[in-house]
């Protein structure tokens, strides 16, 4: 666990649990990157309190691997990104399989006991042991499905939670039925639908400036755009060094969750791609004044949660042809999000404590839940499902871009979730924001509010 104490010790309220998301993420080396991102008063008047989850980190951790060596030399074996061509497409398939079987020899108990309801059981205890009678909780991606499971395992502990960029439950779920998945979690998410819609968003943004903003702009949106496919269609034939057709759209994904600096960064590398070479690698942050845990974080981890709770299909041979579908309706991103969770269709165990709804518990407090309109990983739309799946929620709007208004800054977001954390005031109802700086940067308002300056909204009771 890792703790930050109130900065105004005398106004101080409570304590707040903080998820960074994942399934997997480490609390204890996240939260220190994420810390300066939450809302000034919150900081101010709560003292914020992160955790690795069971099976995470330097909890007791999902480990597959006899040592480092070990766990680099599986990493190598596979291609980056996701597979493209049968060649790799049979790497793949088989470097999980390896995975698989590591797994179920070295640990299958623990494997069985790391399921987001088992987490939720374990943020209750944390709850009782700072002395909380009721919760108060910041959930950000995958930390939305262990908060809604919270909330609907204990309802009447809920004093506060914010759910930021979300995981549709029944989409998580499959709705909790018995049959056979036809389709992967990401991609009954939309995932794919929502990555495609963002990197459209970089490409025609990009390619609305000059250069000297967007290296990868060609004067236009839609000659960008042309631009990326040629890209992508040349990589498929002649990798730039390490640089192949999946690793780059998995990159380009992934570049896509933060906003500043990564577009511009991004695009950086997009160009040296166009121009034959390989991208100089991304500058190391500096080191923190105070040294960080480094704990063990392989791919496992995410893979014990994320396969141990939602079920995908069983058959590694099927993907390809999910692949494909999925590529008709969202171009690079449908292939990268359908492989995103193969490494489930070989895995050895399901979890022994899985939460499948109902999604409907009436909370001590309404919920707020904030949704990104072009988020690469988590769709808006399972923002609206969230908010519509619970028993009581509000939905707050940030017309923005990347994962999460945590880590895409909004003043507008953070001055209502300020005002939900410390005297339950909800937003007005349709309440939208804007980030604080829009991307290249475009020539709009900045932290605009839709709804007159914010309104006065509901109080939570």
């Amino acid at each position: 666990m890792i703790k930050r104490e109130a900065a105004v010790t005398e106004r101080r309220i409570g304590t707040l649990f903080f998820n960074p998301g994942g399934p997997g993420g480490p609390g204890t080396v996240q939260f220190p990157q994420e810390y300066e991102l939450f809302p000034r008063e919150v900081r101010e008047r709560f003292d914020i309190v992160s955790w690795d989850p069971r099976g995470v980190g330097s909890s007791t951790a999902v480990n597959c691997f006899t040592n480092p060596a070990a766990a680099e030399a599986w990493t190598a074996s596979k291609p980056a990104g996701f597979p493209a061509g049968e060649q790799e497409r049979t790497a793949w398939i088989a470097a999980y399989k390896d995975l698989a079987r590591r797994c179920r020899q070295r640990d299958p108990d623990l494997l069985r006991h790391v399921s987001t309801a088992d987490t939720a059981r374990d943020l209750d205890q944390l709850r009782q042991a700072v002395g909380e009678p009721r919760l108060n909780y910041l959930g950000i991606s995958y930390g939305t499905i262990l908060g809604a499971t919270y909330a609907n395992l204990f309802p009447g502990r809920v004093r506060a939670m914010v759910l930021d960029s979300d995981i549709d439950p029944t989409a998580w779920t499959d709705r909790g039925s018995p049959r056979k998945p036809t389709l992967p979690t990401f991609l009954r998410m939309g995932s794919d639908r929502t990555g495609a819609a963002t990197l459209d968003q970089f490409l025609a943004l990009c390619g609305s400036t000059t250069p000297a903003r967007c290296a990868f702009s060609a004067g236009n949106p839609q000659a960008t755009r042309d631009k990326w496919d040629q890209l992508t269609q040349r990589l498929r034939e002649h990798p730039v060094g390490p640089w192949t057709y999946g690793r780059t759209v998995g990159d380009v994904v992934n570049g896509l969750y933060v906003v500043h600096p990564g577009w511009a960064d991004l695009a950086d590398r997009l160009q040296e791609l166009w121009q034959g070479r390989t991208p100089e690698p991304p500058a190391a942050p500096p080191p923190p004044p105070v040294p960080r845990p480094n704990p063990y974080l392989g791919e496992e981890q995410a893979a014990a949660v994320l396969c141990g709770d939602s079920p995908n299909p069983r058959d590694p041979s099927a993907y390809h042809a999910l692949e494909e579908a999925s590529a008709l309706r969202a171009g690079d991103a449908g292939r990268f999000w359908t492989w995103a969770a193969e490494p489930c269709a070989t895995w050895p165990v399901v979890a022994a404590n899985r939460y499948l709804g109902p999604w409907n518990k009436p909370t001590a407090r309404p919920v707020l839940v904030v949704g990104t309109s072009y988020d690469p990983s988590t769709p808006y739309a399972d923002a609206r499902a969230m908010a519509g799946e619970l028993a009581s929620a509000r939905l707050l709007t940030h017309h923005g871009y990347g994962h999460t208004a945590l880590i895409n800054p909004s003043s507008c977001v953070k001055e209502y979730e300020s005002r939900y954390f410390i005297d339950g005031t909800l937003p007005p109802v349709g309440a939208t924001c804007r980030p604080d700086t829009p991307p290249f940067p475009a020539p709009r308002p900045r932290g605009g509010v839709d709804t007159g300056g914010g309104g006065t909204g509901d109080t939570a009771s």
